[in-house]
């Protein structure tokens, strides 16, 4: 079997396990071009609704990762399990604490496939910037010095900049991707038109799409999205 070389995808669909989706769409977004398909929530994401959504993916040879809020919903039926850790958090538990767990609670053959995230959280009114309480109001500069640390002092293999459902700057995140060397830049938020995935496309290495599934004509929008 191939190995799956997920620096070089281009467009990631984020699938929130807490909300509905039918096998249909599913299928749609599988067929969309899109490179993979992550499964990612902040709130009510349980065992029993993760496993619902992997198993609505289980037929396709779609590339499948697992980002978890949450080690408990952690599974190894999935290609990759990208584990964020928050840098723009005050609270330490959001960075490495539970982590900890995650390296104590399971087997090689479960860490073997965790690519660790550099998250910077940007939306202040998103879940994931209230339950990890991040510093959002930061500046360009700012976010470009979190991406150089995690790039040239921790080796992250990814830098994540999530806006959550918010349009963020591009700016930004062109200050951001100017400061990695090795790191990969993934952008998410906001993203529901060719123009602003183009836009966003120029800076990050991947785009992830997820809010946009969900409203109305989510599929067509998804379908806009997709870059390469």
């Amino acid at each position: 079997m191939t190995a799956i070389d997920w620096k070089k995808w281009r467009h990631v669909t984020k699938l929130d396990p807490d909300k509905k989706i039918t096998k249909e769409d599913i299928a749609v977004i599988v067929d969309s071009g899109t490179d993979a398909v992550m499964i990612s929530g902040t709130q009510n994401i349980t065992k029993e609704n993760v496993a619902n959504m992997a198993g609505m993916l289980a037929e396709y040879r779609i590339p499948k990762v697992l980002e978890p809020s949450v080690s408990a919903v952690i599974r190894d039926d999935v290609d990759f399990i990208f584990v964020p850790s928050i840098f723009n958090t005050k609270y330490s538990k959001f960075a490495v604490g539970y982590h900890k767990e995650f390296v104590q609670n399971y087997p090689a053959s479960v860490l073997d496939k965790v690519i660790p995230e550099a998250y910077i959280v940007l939306n202040p009114l998103s879940a994931v910037a209230l339950v990890t309480r991040s510093q959002t109001g930061i500046s360009p500069k700012e976010a470009a010095a979190y991406g150089e640390l995690a790039d040239r002092f921790f080796k992250f293999p990814i830098v994540y900049l999530e806006y959550s459902g918010t349009y963020g700057n591009p700016e930004l995140v062109k200050a951001v991707r100017e400061k990695l060397a090795n790191s990969v830049l993934y952008y998410g938020g906001g993203i529901d038109s060719r123009e602003k995935a183009e836009t966003m496309a120029k800076y990050a290495n991947t785009i992830v799409v997820g809010n946009a599934v969900y409203k109305k004509g989510g599929i067509e929008k998804l379908k806009e999205t997709i870059v390469k």
